[in-house]
């Protein structure tokens, strides 16, 4: 199960939100390639990448910084944040991400979501945050009031080949994950996913790989690296090995 260390770009800083509240932002470093090239040192495989003001503003603001990130680091990298059109997708994939993550457009625009896995299905990634079970949208600031399981059903019907699933509540408190959400997700689907949320301690990932379902394939975790409370190497070893 492979680790994905968490780079959120808000106003060209890496930062951390608190269940999702823009207004409860932590800045980890004044410099995303920082924070990156960091993880890639302490033994990282893979990069998430969320452009937090294009996931609220509903365009790509930071494909910048993503591309200082791909230009200088050598692992896959994934990016979501504001990709809500064909062009915006492109840009992404053009400005170094190896996949794209779609949110509130997989919800709210199935015609694009059509579009995109006709074209780009293996680089695709729809990522569906909940709050109370219920997907949220425009950045986790706006509910259209879909129920968050039935949505991972749809869209693995649809033909989306991966997801990520995330608590928007646990999201950033490193209170622990919702291992009932990740379990009730892995009922639902047989498509691979991913889990993000809450993850604050190695005994947290331990949990998470003791009692996965089989289609959980990665886990994202970012406040409780940032923080030190383990390390990458850790965190691998306590996911099986990081693969």
């Amino acid at each position: 199960m492979r680790l994905y260390p968490a780079i959120d770009i808000l106003a060209g800083k890496a930062v951390r939100l608190r269940q999702g509240k823009y207004d409860q932002s932590t800045v980890y470093s004044e410099s995303p390639l920082s924070a990156a090239s960091a993880w890639i040192d302490a033994g990282a495989t893979a990069l998430h990448i969320v452009d937090l003001d294009g996931a609220r503003g509903g365009r790509p603001e930071n494909l910048e910084q993503v591309r200082e990130i791909a230009a200088a680091v050598d692992v896959p990298i994934q990016l979501g944040g504001g990709l809500r059109s064909v062009e915006s997708v492109k840009a992404a994939l053009g400005a170094g991400a190896n996949q794209v993550i779609l949110g509130t457009a997989a919800l709210q625009d199935t015609e694009l979501l059509d579009l995109l896995i006709a074209e780009y299905r293996d680089e695709l990634i729809v990522s569906v945050d909940s709050r109370a079970g219920v997907a949220a949208v425009a950045g986790w600031e706006e509910s259209d009031g879909v129920d968050a399981l039935g949505a991972l059903a749809a869209l693995e019907e649809r033909g989306v080949a991966r997801l990520i699933v995330s608590d928007i509540d646990v999201d950033g408190t490193m209170e622990g994950p919702n291992l009932a959400q990740i379990s009730a997700s892995g009922a639902v689907l047989s498509i691979p996913f991913i889990y993000s949320g809450g993850v604050g301690a190695l005994s947290d990932l331990s949990a998470i790989y003791a009692d996965c379902p089989p289609n959980l394939d990665g886990v994202i975790v970012g406040k409780a690296l940032y923080d030190g409370a383990f390390t990458i190497e850790q965190a691998q070893a306590a996911l099986g090995g990081g693969d």
